[in-house]
Order: structure tokens, then C-alpha cells, then sequence
């Protein structure tokens, strides 16, 4: 009499998990998550994808690169200054929602500046130029741009996210303003030139008697 073994029950297929899903443009950004002096409070554009061999960036030549901008806002080169920037560069100056937060989505709140590209930029320069802006008639401000405490938040391939702070001085019609505040950059340095990616900043000292425009900052 032959004796069949028992037969062992097949095991279960596991049942594969769905990818999560990612938020909605502008939900749970870190910019609406983090503090205003947190290195990822900054950019809201997502890094482009660059070469993994990129030699590291140095901090001089980040340093380098925001002294020329900020020369370039201080000499009025302004055509100069807008090469800094990627043609999808986002430029966002949060409004303070109180004393202790800043407001998170531009697109929903209220900002100090906004500009979702270069063309909103491109536009604000035209309107500077030709005296179509009710911050910029005659005579035209001096303003002198300082940066402190530059540092490299992080970086892949050429991008390098930079937080640093700063403050301006503003002089017109006989009368000297001060601005300050910390400002965080996202710059691709994998190409022929720097380019600004993300631009936000953060502006301690909000409370002014006249508009406030691209160069003071």
C-alpha cells in the first residue's frame, strides 16, 4: 500500500502595495511646514536632475556669485541681474500672518513679493526702466547690499541650496532706510553659468512707510 505525503498548501501572494501618493502643488511644501530660519523653509522648486560626478561646489565660489548679484542691484545693472536668473525661477517674499509666522502659499495668502518666473521679473525691471512704477520715479534710490553668514544648506549635482543673511541700506530723498533679513537660494552651478532656481526671502523688519521693490532686497 503506497502512502501519499501530504501536500503543503501554496503560500499566499503578497498583495503589492501602491506607491504613495504624491501632495497637490503647494501641499505640505516645506515652505509651509518650517520655520522661516530652517534651511528647508526655502525653496519650493524641486532641484533638476544634474550629473552625480559634479565636483562640489566651494563656498567661494557661492559667495562669489551673490556678492555679483547683489552688485548688480546696487549699480542698477539690472538686465545683468536678471541673468542670474533660470527662466523658472520662482521669487517669493512671504508677508508676516503675525509677529511669530509667515504666510506659507503665495498662491493662496498674501505676499510681500511674488513672482511664480522670470517674466514677472522681466516685467517689474521694464516698469523700473521706464519710470512706470510709483517706487522707482526720480530720483532713483542708492542702495548698498551687505551678506553675512552664507551657508551651504545642501547640494546634489551642481545644485546648491545657500541660506545667508543681509541687510540693505536705502538712501533717497535725503532719508537712509535699513532692510535685514535671511534670504535662502536654490543656484545651479552644473552649467556654463550660475543660475537662480528658487529665491525666497524672508524680511525681519517688515514694517515700512513705502513700498518695497526688488532691490532693496
Amino acid at each position: 500500500m503506497t502512502t501519499t505525503p501530504p501536500t503543503t498548501p501554496p503560500h499566499p501572494t503578497p498583495t503589492p502595495t501602491p506607491p504613495p501618493t504624491a501632495p497637490a502643488d503647494g501641499a505640505n511644501s516645506p515652505a509651509g511646514t518650517d520655520s522661516p530660519d530652517s534651511p528647508a523653509a526655502a525653496p519650493r522648486t524641486p532641484p533638476p536632475a544634474g550629473p552625480d560626478d559634479a565636483p562640489p561646489v566651494s563656498p567661494e565660489t557661492v559667495r562669489r556669485f551673490l556678492y555679483r548679484e547683489a552688485r548688480h542691484l546696487d549699480d542698477r545693472e539690472f538686465e545683468k541681474w536678471l541673468e542670474c536668473y533660470h527662466p523658472e525661477a520662482e521669487f517669493w517674499m512671504p508677508a508676516w500672518a503675525d509677529d511669530e509666522e509667515l504666510t506659507r502659499d503665495p498662491r493662496t495668502e498674501i505676499s510681500l513679493i511674488y513672482y511664480a518666473n522670470r517674466g514677472g521679473l522681466e516685467d517689474r525691471i521694464f516698469r523700473i526702466r521706464t519710470d512706470r512704477s510709483s517706487a522707482t520715479s526720480l530720483p532713483e534710490p542708492r542702495t548698498g547690499h551687505n551678506i553675512t553668514n552664507m551657508e551651504i544648506t545642501g547640494e546634489s549635482g551642481g545644485v546648491v541650496d545657500v541660506r545667508f543673511n543681509w541687510f540693505t541700506l536705502y538712501y533717497r530723498y535725503q532719508t537712509v532706510d535699513t532692510y535685514f533679513g535671511t534670504s535662502f537660494y536654490r543656484v545651479d552651478f552644473s552649467g556654463d553659468a550660475p543660475l537662480i532656481l528658487a529665491k525666497k526671502v524672508v524680511l525681519k523688519n517688515d514694517y515700512v512707510h513705502h513700498v518695497v521693490d526688488v532691490y532693496h532686497v
